[in-house]
């Protein structure tokens, strides 16, 4: 069986506000209408994502140029990272979202390890690519160069 929804909000790989969508009645039972991620379809129902939509878009784009301009600095800003290094310059251990999250942040950029998409852990000297996903539309790229650490003697 399947039930019908009006998405209040957008869901991953389900759609976006205000659609309605066909889900398993489990899905809608057990995790969209507890979470208020949906609503049954009613006359009155309609309505309400109506009036919750045209909030949504002004915060929407509201978010989305905030987004765009965070990802203009993270364009600009030169990330390194020093971590030790044994012969060969193989690293001693990785560098993980925490630690890139961690460099932003000596810059006053403020980002959540989460956003950051890591394949796995970055293990090798040199620059690395990374994406960080600060909006559904606006995705950042950023240069991390890993550096060695210098010696304290």
């Amino acid at each position: 069986m399947a039930t019908e929804l009006i998405l209040r909000q957008y869901v991953e790989h389900l759609g976006n506000r205000g659609e309605i969508v066909k889900v398993a009645d489990g899905y809608a039972r057990n995790f969209l209408l507890p979470r208020k991620l949906a609503l049954r379809v009613t006359a009155e129902s309609k309505k309400q994502i109506e009036r919750e939509r045209a909030k949504a878009e002004a915060q929407e784009s509201e978010e989305r140029g905030s987004a765009q301009a965070l990802a203009a600095a993270l364009a600009a800003a030169d990330i390194s990272i020093a971590r030790r290094v044994g012969e060969h310059d193989t690293l001693y251990g990785s560098v993980t979202t925490s630690d890139i999250a961690e460099a932003l942040g000596a810059r006053q950029i403020t980002i959540d390890r989460r956003k950051i998409q890591l394949e796995e852990p970055l293990k090798t000297l040199g620059d690395h690519v990374i994406t960080i996903k600060l909006h559904r539309d606006v995705p950042a790229t950023v240069t991390i160069k890993i550096v060695p650490a210098q010696a304290a003697g």
